[in-house]
């Protein structure tokens, strides 16, 4: 099992550099034929025109018959199709974070869970009250435990969940919430999920993360603190995309908070 967990870092890892080789490639040409990228990587027909369709469906090049180019004028997103974009590419920033041998604590968002399908480490553990793991086929070396309790939404709840985490603990903490307001706070939708979470917290070794879109990011001062929101009194790294308003970003470092910030050229790896 660890030797192919093993093997399946290595062929992502080397699948993501030809892709940005690609796309540089293009870059520098404007035009490139199949058979040449056949030629140069030493890969089939099939390959590489699946590398082209991947670089494609993220606006980053336009293909035609035979080849591709550099897309001049790139399709626009819906918003809700940036927004899913922008989510993914946080999703796969998070997963640099983690190390072989991580134990996580994962809450109910669905952006903080997928951050497993880019996890290549052979031995990683989760901990998590997310219902959608359920039915979801993550990495070989990924293992998860489910705290169990009452499903609410998608979202495990109620004193069985509480008892179960008083239990358990964690390496890192991955999060994700309904929204980040300036002043350092953060939203919940279910207000259960703040108690879950601050035990989730304290039994937690390491760092802290929250997950957040631009949409997400709130100004005080505009919208207000909803009932359901709070803040932490620990270090937090919030990873977020290169849509958010600076000026919410600042706030925020100013309360702390480590801000990394994603950008739509990260998906070309």
């Amino acid at each position: 099992m660890i030797r192919g967990a093993y093997k399946m870092k290595r062929d992502r890892s080397s699948v993501d550099k030809r892709r940005t080789q690609i796309l540089k490639l293009i870059r520098e040409k404007e035009e490139i034929k199949v058979e040449e990228l056949t030629e140069r990587f030493g890969i089939s027909l099939m390959t590489a025109r699946r590398d082209l369709q991947y670089l494609e469906d993220r606006h980053l090049i336009k293909r035609f018959y035979g080849g591709a180019t550099v897309d001049f004028f790139p399709q626009m997103m819906s918003p809700e199709e940036e927004v899913q974009t922008y989510r993914d590419l946080i999703s796969r920033f998070a997963a640099t974070m983690v190390e072989n041998n991580d134990t996580l604590f994962i809450n109910g968002s669905r952006t903080a869970l997928w951050l497993l399908d880019y996890v290549t480490h052979p031995h990683v553990h989760v901990i998590t009250n997310n219902g959608w793991a359920t039915g979801h086929t993550f990495p070989e070396g990924v293992s998860v435990t489910l705290t169990g309790g009452e499903l609410r939404e998608h979202i495990m709840v109620g004193n069985y969940v509480m008892r179960n985490l008083l239990e358990m603990s964690a390496d890192k903490i991955f999060l994700g919430c309904a929204g980040v307001y300036d002043n350092g706070e953060f939203l919940y939708n279910i207000p259960t999920e703040i108690g879950i979470n601050e035990v989730m917290i304290s039994r937690t070794s390491g760092n802290l993360y929250i997950l957040a879109d631009h949409s997400k990011l709130r100004n005080t001062a505009v919208h207000g603190n909803s009932y359901g929101s709070c803040s932490y009194e620990r270090p937090v790294t919030l990873i977020t995309d290169e849509k958010a308003d600076p000026e919410i970003i600042r706030r925020l470092q100013e309360h702390g908070i480590t801000v990394h910030q994603v950008g739509l050229e990260d998906a070309m790896i």
